[in-house]
């Protein structure tokens, strides 16, 4: 159902955003029935807070789940007080989809500040629950600057929610940067880490963890895999980011199990399944149902897909995942199924909507280093690439061909934070242009140390923090190595500046490009 909002309505961005945790009553219209003001158990509740996502110049996604049957109701308006609202969403919440409930919201103004408003109806009494409120801000159809933050891995290695340590703080520090939209470059949940009451640290003391039934053992069942998206949900951090600042997420291994590929054969444990699809299935139904992400007709439960973010900027979200092979063996230089990272039909996409493309710049999202995803011994094979690299080789090689400019790549999954200069001369694969690729992570998660990246299009490692080798790997987050990399687009030249932050927001590194002509083939840098 279709939002249709009055154009030039007045714009407040007060600081009157509510958290997550929040409520406020509802007023009167159009006579539904609205809760009084007081906290009243037996309605219909909002378990997990509210979320936006997948936000476009003009529509985006709202999300929220009651803790009963009911009918979700999203209220919207471009100002606070809720004054001008002009239209509402019902959405049902069951059981079938663990009551969760999302609505994408069409024919929004652009370059405007979005304000929803979720409540949900009992389905038994057709009362009101209390709401809570959420903002996002739609991209213009004009330049206007823009930011947004990007990580990944989140409650990874047994790391839980420390509430006397403050939680995921990393949340809370990505939200004060205040961006327009954070991209989510996977491993949004570790299905298959189990989180512990208590993990002991190298000073001798412990850090103790929230627990709950789902994420106390690998995730086999569907309710397995949504208890890991609601145990994230537990912090207080996390929810109030959401109620205030959209998300694009795609996903990496871990939303199923560890290093899976689709026809994986498996021992007959878990629950004596056979293949990783199982798995991936009821991975892919949690994933869909837990986070706002647009659906598709054209390929039910898809997760790849382009955002345009107004005339500065596209975000292309990859999939390296659902369509890959097991990866070998390399025993010759021909592409088959067996060495497929995106698929023909995702790599045919990725070419056509960046040749498509009319944003000045076109941000690459993926759930790993290309470096590391190709080939993980680190070694270049001599006479070019082979498996996964071929794959690569020919979408960079498009790229550059067919004139695109201005690409960077984004990613998480190596649980630090690192800039990469591919470069054609010193690569052994040469058709291609220079890039860059950034990583930051983790959010919430074990930070590890440098791996090696395969050389087959010579990729410079310029800047990396991580842990040292005295430290090791999964250092717990209180010790500050978790990260994540902010991009700021500049409305009237055009810059892009991209900044890799900590959890204390400082920024460690820091490089600002100008757009490069048509004419020209390489992003050229302004110290």
């Amino acid at each position: 159902m279709a939002v249709r909002l009055r154009r030039g309505a007045a714009l407040t961005r007060r600081a009157l955003l509510k958290t997550a945790t929040a409520s406020a009553a509802l007023t009167a219209i159009g006579g539904i029935a609205r809760p009084s003001p007081s906290f009243a158990p037996d309605r219909v509740q909002i378990t997990h807070g509210v979320q936006s996502g997948d936000v476009s110049a003009d529509s985006g996604v709202v999300w929220a789940r009651a803790d009963r049957p009911a009918r979700m109701l999203v209220e919207v308006a471009t100002t606070d007080s809720f004054r001008d609202i002009s239209s509402a969403v019902f959405v049902d919440a069951l059981p079938e989809s663990d009551f969760t409930a999302k609505a994408l919201l069409e024919n929004l103004p652009p370059g405007q500040s979005i304000f929803y408003r979720v409540s949900f109806q009992d389905l038994s009494s057709a009362v009101f629950g209390e709401a809570q409120v959420g903002h996002f801000r739609t991209p213009p159809n004009r330049r206007r600057s823009v930011s947004f933050v990007w990580s990944g891995d989140t409650m990874g290695q047994g790391w839980g929610i420390d509430t006397a340590r403050g939680g995921m703080r990393t949340y809370a520090t990505m939200r004060a940067n205040r961006p327009d939209f954070f991209i989510h470059c996977g491993d949004n949940i570790y299905a298959d880490c189990p989180i512990p009451a208590e993990k002991p640290l190298p000073d001798g003391s412990t850090w103790h963890s929230l627990v709950t039934e789902e994420k106390s053992k690998p995730a086999e069942t569907l309710a397995d895999y949504r208890g890991n998206y609601k145990y994230n949900l537990l912090d207080d951090n996390l929810r109030a980011f959401n109620a205030a600042v959209p998300t694009f997420a795609l996903w990496d291994n871990h939303e199923v199990m560890e290093t899976w590929w689709p026809g994986e054969e498996l021992p007959q444990e878990p629950l004596g399944e056979k293949n990783a699809l199982m798995f991936a299935a009821r991975a892919r139904r949690a994933f869909h149902d837990f986070l706002p992400i647009r659906e598709t007709m054209a390929e039910p439960g898809r997760i790849y897909r382009k955002i345009s973010h107004g005339p500065l900027l596209d975000v292309f979200m990859l999939d390296m995942r659902s369509y890959r092979g097991p990866d070998g063996p390399h025993t010759d230089r021909i592409l088959k199924p067996d060495d497929y990272l995106l698929g023909p039909q995702q790599v045919a996409w990725l070419k056509r909507e960046l040749a498509h493309s009319r944003a000045t710049w076109k941000v690459i999202a993926a759930d790993t280093a290309l470096g590391y995803v190709v080939n993980t011994t680190g070694i270049a094979h001599a006479d070019g690439p082979r498996g996964r690299g071929l794959e690569i080789a020919d979408l960079l090689s498009f790229v550059k061909h067919a004139g695109i400019r201005n690409t960077l790549w984004i990613t998480a999954d190596l649980h630090y934070t690192a800039a990469h200069y591919y470069d054609p001369n010193r690569a052994v694969f040469q058709d291609f242009e220079p890039f860059w690729e950034f990583v930051s992570g983790p959010l919430h998660a074990g930070t590890w140390t440098p791996v090696a990246l395969e050389r087959t299009f010579g990729p410079e490692v310029v800047f990396a923090n991580a842990c040292s080798a005295a430290q090791g790997n999964n250092l717990a987050p209180c010790y500050g190595l978790q990260f994540f990399g902010h991009v700021a687009i500049d409305g009237a030249t055009e810059t892009l500046t991209v900044t890799l932050k900590d959890v204390a927001d400082r920024a460690l590194w820091s490089k600002t490009f100008e757009p490069a002509p048509a004419a020209v083939a390489q992003m050229t840098m302004r110290l």
